[in-house]
Parts: C-alpha cells; sequence; structure tokens
C-alpha cells in the first residue's frame, strides 16, 4: 500500500493556500489537470483556475501542470494560465517526470504533485521521489479511459482511509 499512499489529502486543490506550500519547503507545484484543476471538458481554464494560479505564481511557485493527455488538450489551458505543462506524461512512469527535471531544473525535494487518482498521480510521484497531495475529483464525470483506473482507485483509497493514512493536509499547516 505504501506506493499508492499519498504524502497528503484535500478535498480540492482549490482549498490549500499558498502559504502551505511554503511551510512544507515546496517551491514547483506539478498539477495535474483533468479533475484536479478542471472538468476534462473544459477547453479554457474555469475562473477558479485562473485565480488559483495567478494567486501561486504571485506567490513566487513554478507551477507546471502535468497530464496524461494530448498536447491537443493542455496546450491552449496552460497557454492561457501563462504556466508550462508536460503532455502524454505516461503517469505513472517516471521517465518524462525525469526529463521535466533535468529541462527545468527542478529540485525534489523542493517539488510537490497534486492530483486525483492513485494509480498514475501518487504512484508517479512515489517512483520519482517526490511528495504529493491527492485530491477528490472536482467533477462525477471521468473520460471514458479514466474509468478503468477508478475501479482500481476505490478499494485503495477505502483501504487508505480505513488504515488512516490518508493525512490532511491541515495536520501541517495548522
Amino acid at each position: 500500500m505504501s506506493r499508492y499512499t499519498p504524502t497528503y489529502h484535500a478535498q480540492s486543490v482549490y482549498e490549500i493556500p499558498a502559504a502551505f506550500y511554503k511551510k512544507i519547503g515546496v517551491k514547483n507545484i506539478i498539477i495535474d489537470l483533468d479533475n484536479t484543476l478542471d472538468s476534462y471538458r473544459s477547453l479554457s481554464p474555469s475562473e477558479r483556475a485562473i485565480n488559483l494560479i495567478e494567486n501561486l505564481k504571485k506567490a513566487g511557485y513554478n507551477v507546471i501542470i502535468v497530464t496524461n493527455n494530448k498536447k491537443r488538450r493542455v496546450e491552449g489551458y496552460a497557454n492561457e494560465l501563462e504556466v508550462n505543462f508536460l503532455y502524454s506524461a505516461r503517469k505513472p512512469f517516471a521517465f518524462k517526470f525525469n526529463k521535466l527535471f533535468e529541462k527545468y531544473g527542478l529540485k525534489k525535494e523542493e517539488t510537490i504533485l497534486i492530483g486525483d487518482q492513485l494509480i498514475t498521480d501518487v504512484r508517479a510521484s512515489k517512483r520519482v521521489g517526490i511528495r504529493s497531495i491527492l485530491t477528490e475529483k472536482i467533477v462525477k464525470e471521468d473520460q471514458w479511459t479514466t474509468h478503468f483506473n477508478r475501479l482500481f482507485d476505490r478499494p485503495i483509497r477505502k483501504k487508505l482511509a480505513k488504515q488512516h493514512k490518508l493525512r490532511n493536509w491541515r495536520e501541517d499547516y495548522e
């Protein structure tokens, strides 16, 4: 179970204040797109996504969107937010993440990954050696490809919750 245990858990990326990341020594925030920032149907960032990213950038954080989705899906979205992005990331594998770290000179101890799936996001963070925040999905609907992952995600998530391994981010903040 340790390979699926996130560092932190949050209902949503939108509930976490920018000051939390500073408190835990983070400078680089890697965020999943679909069902973490917005619905997979959203071609442009929602107002709350725009506000979140603007606040994080104003606070001095390096924000990068990393998704398994195609370039066509993420490029316009990320460009509107004026952030870097990695598409077709092949999460949970680490190969493209390692290239991303090299390209931008990221330090693993200063980086956190935020996403809504154990199988892709949390597992990728473990393979790369960075901290993670697991969120709940923000809309009910998923892409057809994600339905398969959710079949594995649900029982693992329930087991982690039962074992008290979904540590709320507020425990290190308040």
